[in-house]
């Protein structure tokens, strides 16, 4: 007997995501803060976890490799790949808004913005000038261990797993019995991940309805140049760049894409990519990559790698300068492309990140105004839903492309996985994932 097509937890985002959306239309306004409780639980649900996974996945997969030079070698690679793709994707989008100019017409008056409107931009303002170079690095070291898991810092805790995993690898045999206990903890942090995940339908409509509620329909029309260049931006950059990339490598984008249907489904739900970090450890590892490559690559990728983030950016500041009329030269528009390049490394994959860092790059350009913001605050959070899902895409591609690159990718398993006719529903998936496998081929 056939299984219903309901079954599946993609096709019930999905449906999620068309009921948020009349919710939200027709519901009065008043209910949109309500309904977002349950999309900000979701998120933080899923938050709690990340950490915990992340240091097990990756202390286990660096102690296995017992070699310093291969994790150097990684990294390195890690960071030449993450920081081509961001600067094409600040490109990308620096072009976009150069050629359309999405925002010439608009003709904004910054004197007659709503004063509630201006508030909530200085909160980002306010955010955003903390976001310093040295800041940004310091920040990568925390203040005590325990303040990291505590606080969620994804960087913060790839470090200490970082510096735990090689100190596990030097002590040879006898580090077996912790690793022993740790793949334990894994496999159990993923069945919890299996449980919170089946919430991802009503976190999809909580957050969609609460979008439209709150923003309405009309704020939605008016900012829809600058959306359909945002969404037209990253569907571009996610076809002709990423999956290039994934065909000289001989992966397809479309069985990608299907294989990590479910996924892109409730980032565009929820709007952050976050909330399916677990679930991607897991599937990029079932599809052939190297358990190492996986820990090391998309934890970094999550900060590093933001490609949709990029996208935003260049193109987001100059809407707001076309906006605003505000004129700027050839070398200022360069320049803000450059900021661009430094202030993205910052942003990380929740959602509203991508505002504040937006307003750390008009704050130290301070060329194009800081409240111009406020056109986009309305449906920032629509937006954000393209961000997420690109970044989700491109991270995945980044954890193939190194892992092939390694050598540690088995593309026997890979075309298996993605010629398979059916792929079974995320939560199987996350509670059946394999013990984690630490040896690893010599050079």
């Amino acid at each position: 007997m056939r299984k219903s097509i309901f079954r599946h937890l993609y096709v019930q985002v999905l449906v999620a995501i068309v009921l948020g959306i009349a919710a939200g239309y027709f519901l009065p306004k008043r209910y949109g803060s309500d309904l977002k409780m349950f999309s900000d639980g979701f998120i933080r649900l899923i938050r709690m976890m990340v950490a915990p996974i992340i240091f097990t996945s990756v202390v286990v997969g660096l102690a296995g490799l017992g070699n310093l030079k291969r994790i150097g070698r990684i990294g390195l690679k890690s960071f030449l790949y993450f920081e081509g793709m961001t600067t094409l994707a600040l490109v990308i989008g620096f072009i976009v808004v150069k050629v359309f100019h999405p925002g010439t017409g608009f003709n904004a008056d910054l004197a007659n913005l709503n004063p509630n409107d201006l508030k909530n931009i200085q909160g980002y303002k306010t955010q955003a000038e903390a976001q310093t170079v040295s800041g940004f690095i310091l920040n990568i070291i925390p203040k005590s261990m325990v303040g990291a898991f505590a606080e969620g810092e994804i960087i913060q805790v790839l470090f200490i797993s970082v510096f735990f995993g090689l100190a596990l690898s030097s002590l040879g045999e006898a580090n077996r019995p912790i690793i022993s206990a740790l793949e334990q903890v894994y496999c159990a942090l993923m069945k919890m991940i299996a449980m919170i995940i089946r919430l991802a339908p009503l976190a999809a409509f909580a957050a969609i309805a609460y979008a439209v509620s709150n923003f309405g329909a009309g704020s939605i029309v008016f900012m829809a140049r600058l959306m359909a260049s945002v969404y037209l931006t990253c569907i571009f950059f996610v076809i002709c760049c990423l999956g290039l990339l994934l065909r000289l490598n001989g992966i397809s984008l479309w069985r990608f894409l299907r294989y990590i249907r479910e996924e892109i489904f409730i980032v565009f739900g929820t709007g952050s990519s976050e909330s399916v970090f677990p679930q991607m450890m897991a599937k990029m590892e079932r599809l052939g990559c190297s358990k190492p490559v996986v820990g090391m690559v998309l934890p970094a990728g999550y900060t590093f790698n933001l490609d949709g983030s990029s996208i935003y950016l260049t193109l987001g500041a100059l809407f707001i300068a076309q906006a605003t009329n505000t004129q700027l030269t050839f070398w200022q528009e360069i320049t803000i492309l450059i900021v661009s390049i430094i202030t993205s490394k910052g942003a990380a994959a929740v959602v509203g990140s991508a505002f504040i860092t937006l307003a750390a790059t008009l704050g130290a350009m301070k060329i194009i105004p800081v409240e111009g913001m406020v056109l986009i605050l309305g449906v920032d959070q629509l937006m954000a839903s393209a961000r997420a899902t690109t970044n989700l895409i491109g991270n995945g591609t980044a954890t193939i492309v190194i892992a092939r690159w390694e050598k540690e990718f088995n593309e026997q398993q890979a075309a298996e996985v993605l010629s398979a006719k059916s792929i079974e529903p995320l939560p199987r998936e996350v509670v059946e994932v394999a013990p984690m496998e630490t040896s690893i081929s010599e050079d």
